[in-house]
């Protein structure tokens, strides 16, 4: 049986622009206003960002913000742990801030990423060996359509396609 709870942070998922500075600094990695403008729109934020989507919103603030400066970025804090890079099956990595343990659901119509913590998970093999793969995590991805597409009709134009 699995039972979820929608995850309520009590403490920014990503640590503040001034630590990331700081930490960016420490690693020999060069702190630019390009880069301390990523750091305030990820600090504080549940989404799960494209680099794309990130970089449609630094560019209206920053424009000349180039895209290869996000993934740059993006990457270097994936590295050092501050985001986790996640392949949703949404078209794009999407970039998760909230780097503890959590799982996700996934809308198939606006694809919509939101977090949900769970407080257990049944199944036939405990988390621990499985044929002698060492098991160190597990990640739960839910599909469906979220609350808000549920409310509107389906777009005939966008509908999935059935395999």
């Amino acid at each position: 049986m699995l039972q979820t709870v929608t995850r309520r942070r009590t403490v920014p998922a990503v640590r503040s622009p001034a630590e990331l500075t700081e930490t960016f600094r420490r690693r020999g990695l060069r702190v630019t206003p390009q880069r301390q403008l990523l750091f305030r729109l990820l600090h504080g934020t549940e989404a799960h960002p494209s680099a794309e989507a990130l970089f449609a919103v630094a560019s209206e603030q920053m424009p000349g913000i180039s895209l290869r400066t996000v993934y740059q970025t993006l990457s270097d804090l994936a590295a050092l742990g501050e985001v986790q890079a996640l392949e949703l099956g949404t078209g794009a990595s999407r970039f998760d801030p909230n780097v503890g343990d959590h799982h996700h659901l996934v809308c198939d119509r606006c694809g919509q990423v939101r977090d949900v913590q769970l407080d257990s998970v049944t199944g036939p093999t405990p988390v621990g060996e499985l044929d002698g793969f060492l098991i160190s995590r597990t990640q739960v991805v839910f599909r469906g359509i979220c609350a808000v597409c549920l409310t509107e009709p389906p777009d005939p134009t966008n509908s999935p396609t059935v395999n």
